[in-house]
């Protein structure tokens, strides 16, 4: 099964707040993954909607499995975080009921490594470094 990664436009961020906080009203857009645990309350967003004094690791850029992946198929993160790992790539894999979404510390470097093991990465225009 060839995988078709979409690359997305725009820099994202990793954000994180003590366990009690409430969502704040900014963590919108059209991909927002919002995690809470005990331990912690983690937003991923679009890194124009984060006010400046928010702990955050900045820096992301975001690839997307094209289409809807059926729950019976295996290994799918593995095999595309495996091909970043041994590029040297950070990644950050958020699943959703559709599909598989990859933040990417090194969107350039990632989607060369990917193309080059079989994925197909569209919007490659869209492969410039997180500014």
């Amino acid at each position: 099964m060839t995988l078709n990664l979409e690359v997305l436009p725009g820099n994202y961020v990793i954000c994180r707040f003590e366990p009690g906080t409430s969502v704040p009203e900014w963590a919108r857009g059209e991909l927002i993954s919002v995690t809470r645990t005990p331990d912690e309350l983690s937003i991923v967003c679009r890194d124009e909607e984060v006010p400046a004094d928010v702990q955050c690791e900045p820096g992301w850029r975001c690839l997307r499995i094209a289409g809807t992946l059926d729950f019976s198929l295996v290994g799918v993160i593995a095999r595309i975080t495996t091909v970043l790992a041994e590029t040297g790539v950070s990644v950050l894999a958020i699943s959703t009921f559709d599909t598989d979404y990859f933040l990417v510390r090194d969107m350039e470097r990632g989607a060369k490594a990917l193309l080059e093991a079989g994925f197909l990465v569209s919007n490659p225009g869209e492969c410039r470094p997180a500014t």
